[in-house]
């Protein structure tokens, strides 16, 4: 009977050891196995087989919040014998930062961080969240306190970027990557904001103020170049006009002095043939008809009588002896 409580201990004993020896590791995760409290190698995925009592999980601290009554968010910490190798965030709570024009901001941002390198992860830093945090708070401080508060609002992208490269390349050590940092909200002070808002409105008010100028300003060119483009049609048409108006004149000259010409050259060639002189029968029409002219319109008791009475007479002889001949 003892025997068989012997041999009963015994297998339960083995049982428990074998069930003990058994680590099931989920997908994604690790476990760090320390042999007499030295590292001896790292369980991935899938079922391990260690030596219970000789070979001890180490645990790592993991950082997780607790959402309160109040809407604040509580951060706690605890052990944990796996670690997790999957892309991990960290929501900061907001905590005031200094700006170099010495205005006080709250910002709140977001973390997101992996594992590489779970033994670095567990031996080159105790408190590896606790650490992530801490230099993301200290950093983001260093970077907001060399920019002024227009700067810290206009420049998220920049501040992320300088962030996540500042926290890469400190967290290296501890085998983490940093992929992202994210600025969530920045809180200025209430009269801060106030200012902002009279700033901002006064500034709309002088951009529509300017734009209102420019379009008068370009109304007022519009309407200058109009008014020049249509004097300078107007002066192109008046030019055309003169130049079209000189040209008939010129040839209703031309075509009455042809006219003229040719009856000159009529009456010529038929005083000519009559044996009479064409150039007393010439002036004799000229001055009758400048004689005409000047009685025009003229009291009719006015008598004119040319100088050269001779001359007229002798002219007024040859139309008679022409008429005579005809």
């Amino acid at each position: 009977m003892g025997l068989i409580i012997i041999s009963g201990a015994i297998a339960l004993f083995v049982l428990i050891f074998a069930i003990a020896g058994f680590k099931i590791v989920q997908q994604s995760e690790v476990m760090i196995i320390e042999r007499l409290g030295k590292y001896s190698r790292t369980l991935t995925s899938g079922i391990n087989i260690i030596w219970p009592v000789i070979d001890k999980p180490r645990e790592i601290t993991w950082r997780f919040v607790i959402e309160g009554m109040d809407d604040q968010k509580y951060i706690r910490f605890k052990q944990k014998s796996k670690i997790d190798m999957r892309e991990t965030v960290y929501d900061f709570p907001k905590q005031n930062v200094i700006t170099k024009d010495n205005v006080n901001v709250q910002i709140n941002a977001l973390l997101y961080f992996q594992i590489m390198d779970p033994v670095k992860a567990m031996y080159e830093i105790e408190n590896l969240p606790d650490a992530i945090e801490k230099l993301t708070q200290t950093t983001l401080r260093n970077v907001i306190g060399e920019l002024e508060l227009d700067e810290s609002l206009s420049s998220r992208d920049t501040i992320n970027t300088k962030l996540r490269s500042i926290l890469d390349d400190a967290t290296n050590k501890w085998g983490v990557k940093v992929n992202r940092v994210e600025l969530q909200d920045i809180n200025p002070p209430e009269d801060i904001k106030q200012a902002m808002e009279k700033q901002m409105r006064a500034e709309r008010d002088r951009r529509a103020v300017v734009l209102e100028a420019e379009g008068q300003k370009k109304s007022k060119i519009l309407e200058a170049e109009g008014f020049k483009e249509s004097e300078i049609k107007k002066a192109e048409g008046d030019r055309q006009s003169a130049i079209l108006k000189a040209e008939g004149i010129a040839q209703a000259r031309i075509n009455i002095a042809e006219a003229e010409a040719e009856a000159i050259r009529l009456v010529s060639q038929a005083i000519t043939t009559k044996n009479g002189d064409p150039v007393n029968y010439l002036i004799a029409t000229k001055y009758i008809e400048t004689l005409r002219e000047m009685v025009k319109g003229e009291d009719t008791k006015t008598v004119y009588i040319p100088f050269e009475a001779t001359g007229v007479l002798s002219s007024l002889g040859g139309i008679k002896e022409m008429l005579n001949q005809k």
